[in-house]
């Protein structure tokens, strides 16, 4: 068993990203998380493809036990309220000041469990210019600088995997678990607070540093060009990355691969400083070369000097790889209403094992019964909750 959170409970108030995959990853390393949402339609990422169980829905939140609870009447938040007392972490997305009016405050939370850890995720912060601001994926992109270095300003377009989002869920997991830590050895609960700007500014320190210690102005090609970092076409349209860093080993064994060590001679690409201040220019000079071969010619050729490169696969690619078959790091899961899903193992080990008790995500409200029963409802209640649309 690797479930080394097995025994904790987690509480979690989430809507969309962040504290939905902070909660996931927890779940992954085997805490019970139990996932609240309003009855009447509840995590809006749930209709995202239609229905009320979108691949968007189900992909943040595999291993969680599903309520609905309406918060907004008396008894819904009572029942929260219960589950906090018996819960040692509480995640929440909702903006600044939602949880005072609800009554859970810092001091309210306290009151009910000394020991509970509230991990609070807003987009800008609980104070200051934009707090009280909604904030998405691409706004985070925009305001750390991470858009800067991936558009093209004169053809603006975003694109991509979602960045901040999951960057804010990541380093949120992160606090929770130093502060799970530390209340082994003090008992004390905590609030943990974090922001998706300050997380997605985190995410990249490298620019940062360019640019106070060297003042070099960062654009797309800035990193790219410093890590000798390419993606060639090839003749059969196909296309193929190389990433040959700082080592010369690399730069001269890609020559060889390529055939072309009368490259190394020329002027602008003798040294690597030259080479990063003409990179576009190297680029164009390369990409003429692999331009002239499949890319499965070119493969083996590179693999037989030791050079760092890949096959730029789609997502279908990517499950069908072999090191990834190898690594098993897709599994399948079964829902027994909504069939066969294949999910992401998480990515981490622990004494050689990456699994837990992996559940499919929650239909909505599907263990609401269940979890209420633990806290001591009974038929009757259930009745009158039902009819007063509590759950």
């Amino acid at each position: 068993m690797t479930e080394v959170l097995k025994g904790v409970r987690v509480v979690e108030l989430s809507t969309m990203i962040t504290a939905s995959l902070a909660g996931m990853m927890l779940a992954d390393l085997g805490a019970e998380v139990i996932k609240i949402e309003n009855p009447q339609g509840g995590d809006p990422f749930r209709s995202f493809r239609g229905g009320q169980y979108s691949p968007h829905f189900a992909a943040y939140n595999r291993g969680k036990r599903g309520v609905a609870l309406d918060l907004r009447k008396p008894e819904g938040l009572e029942a929260l309220k219960k589950l906090l007392g018996r819960a040692d972490i509480l995640i929440e997305n909702f903006r600044t000041g939602v949880m005072d009016r609800l009554g859970l405050a810092d001091d309210a939370l306290k009151a009910l469990n000394p020991r509970l850890i509230h991990c609070s995720i807003t987009g800008f912060g609980t104070s200051g210019p934009y707090s009280a601001r909604p904030a998405y994926d691409s706004v985070g992109l925009a305001l750390s600088g991470i858009s800067s270095l991936l558009l093209d300003p004169e053809n603006p377009q975003t694109c991509g995997p979602t960045i901040p989002d999951n960057a804010t869920g990541m380093f949120a997991c992160y606090g929770i678990l130093g502060a799970l830590y530390e209340r082994e050895k003090t008992g004390r609960g905590r609030r943990v607070e974090l922001n998706m700007m300050e997380a997605a500014i985190s995410f990249m320190p490298d620019p940062f540093a360019n640019h106070t210690l060297l003042g070099i102005k960062n654009d797309p090609i800035t990193r790219v060009a410093s890590s000798h970092s390419f993606a060639f076409r090839c003749a059969d349209a196909k296309l193929l990355a190389v990433h040959l860093s700082s080592q010369t080993k690399f730069w001269e064994g890609m020559l060889i691969a390529i055939g072309r060590m009368d490259i190394a001679s020329n002027e602008r690409f003798k040294t690597r400083d030259l080479r990063i201040n003409n990179f576009l220019e190297l680029t164009r000079v390369l990409a003429d070369v692999f331009v002239t071969k499949p890319r499965s010619e070119w493969m083996p050729l590179l693999e037989a000097q030791d050079v760092p490169y890949a096959p730029i696969h789609n997502i279908p690619e990517v499950i069908d790889d072999p090191q990834v078959k190898h690594l098993e790091a897709f599994r399948t899961l079964h829902h027994p209403t909504m069939g066969e899903q294949l999910t992401i193992r998480r990515p981490v080990r622990i004494d050689g094992g990456h699994d837990g008790s992996y559940i499919a995500a929650p239909t909505l409200g599907q263990d609401t019964v269940s979890v209420l029963n633990e806290l001591g409802y009974g038929e009757a209640d259930f009745k009158r909750l039902r009819a007063a649309s509590v759950i």
